[in-house]
């Protein structure tokens, strides 16, 4: 009888309550998953933090009338005395925020009153005419998704870049505001007419002549950006949009449109960029060629051995993005990248393309094809296609950066 009595103690003594099996079997499912994910910090962090005991003494009181950004969230343009640049390497996709948008200007940015402002059309047509912003808005409206590019944007020369100062001087906006091609026809334009001369309201006066065939193509007269007015700096109250073609071209504050049928000639035409000469023979064209950088990794990110999901923007000013190539072998093989939806026309698009690194030191690259079949050159057959003409403007070379056995990446300058 002992015997059985002490029997039974040892065995209720060994019993494990329901609770503690069950934790007991989470803790044991959970382990795993954790060692799967701990093999992808690189992608980010998946561990929740603890919520605060007051949510409300966290993050503040309720409604307000403008929202603003996280007190953890820093993203910045680095600026220069005449430009700013978009942090690429901050953006989970491809709509830069408004506040971000790449900016480039002359002479300073005009502060111009909506109310008195106007937009006169002239020169070969019939009716020249004068448009108050309102009136501009009667006209059906009209919104797209483009990039905008300064035809400057390229710089090298270090390892230590962020693709915000590699390719900064390009961002991508929703617009919206009205076809040029409407006010032409609501002006009369003489089909004889083949430039037209784009002029802003800035303290340089700047000018650009553009093919009046963009205009009836998909040239706009753009009043707002991302759902909203545009900001100054990009031209506000009024711009002109010339999808796919060299940011310079986009005239900010624009005041003025003469038609006529020879090239203007300007100051920036004939000492900068690119420009039309008198047999119409041009060095480079408008249009902003395809190109391609990988936004992760880059530095200064870091990257442990395992799976990395490298991601990265491509565009080109004549279409849609074809394809975009991925190398992780220094160039030596190349395999199609994911592309996000949707893919547009004279667009950015996103693309991924998952890679296991094994922790040896390597350099992975990215080219885009476009539609037109055009590919992404390297530095090198840039300057064996444009002899002396290399540097300056239109740049578009494919990008490498290097990977250290550490997990450290470096651009790596040509």
């Amino acid at each position: 009888m002992k015997a059985q009595k002490k029997d039974k103690q040892v065995i209720k003594s060994n019993k494990i309550s329901r609770r503690t099996l069950l934790g007991s079997m989470v803790a044991a499912a959970v382990l795993p998953v954790n060692s799967i994910f701990a093999k992808h910090v690189q992608t980010g962090p998946h561990i929740a933090p603890e919520p605060p005991e007051d949510p409300t003494k966290a993050i503040g009181p309720g409604p307000s009338a403008q929202g603003k950004r996280s007190t953890f969230e820093h993203p910045v343009r680095k600026f220069s005395e005449t430009s700013s640049r978009s942090p690429l390497q901050d953006f989970h996709s491809t709509i830069t925020p408004s506040d971000l948008h790449y900016e480039r200007h002359h002479a300073g940015v005009p502060a111009i009153d909506p109310q008195k402002y106007e937009l006169l059309i002239h020169g070969m047509v019939e009716r020249p005419m004068k448009f108050t912003l309102a009136e501009l808005k009667r006209f059906p409206a009209v919104s797209r998704i483009c990039f905008l590019e300064c035809a400057g944007n390229f710089r090298g020369g270090k390892e230590e870049l962020t693709p915000q100062e590699i390719l900064g001087l390009t961002s991508q906006s929703e617009w919206t505001g009205v076809m040029l091609s409407t006010l032409f026809r609501e002006v009369g334009a003489d089909p004889k007419a083949l430039w037209f001369l784009a002029e802003g309201s800035d303290a340089a006066v700047m000018t650009r002549s553009v093919p009046v065939k963009k205009a009836w193509d998909d040239a706009m007269i753009v009043y707002a950006q991302n759902g909203e007015a545009i900001r100054p700096e990009q031209g506000y109250p009024v711009r002109l949009l010339l999808p796919g073609w060299e940011g310079n071209m986009n005239i900010k504050w624009l005041r003025r449109i003469e038609l006529s049928d020879e090239p203007y000639m300007t100051r920036e035409e004939t000492s900068k960029y690119t420009y039309p000469v008198k047999d119409r023979i041009r060095m480079f064209s408008f249009e902003m060629d395809a190109r391609s950088i990988i936004t992760f990794p880059s530095y200064p990110q870091k990257i442990m051995p395992g799976w990395v999901e490298i991601r990265g923007i491509a565009w080109s000013g004549r279409g849609k993005i074809e394809k975009v190539e991925v190398s992780t072998d220094a160039g030596k093989t190349w395999q199609d990248a994911r592309l996000q939806d949707p893919v547009l026309s004279k667009a950015h698009t996103y693309f991924r393309h998952l890679w296991q690194w094994d922790g040896n030191p390597t350099e992975i690259l990215s080219r885009a094809v476009d539609e037109t079949g055009y590919v992404q050159p390297t530095l090198r057959q840039l300057a064996e296609a444009r002899g002396t003409a290399v540097g300056g403007y239109h740049m578009n070379p494919i990008t490498s950066w290097q990977i250290k056995t550490d997990g450290s990446t470096l651009f790596k300058p040509e």
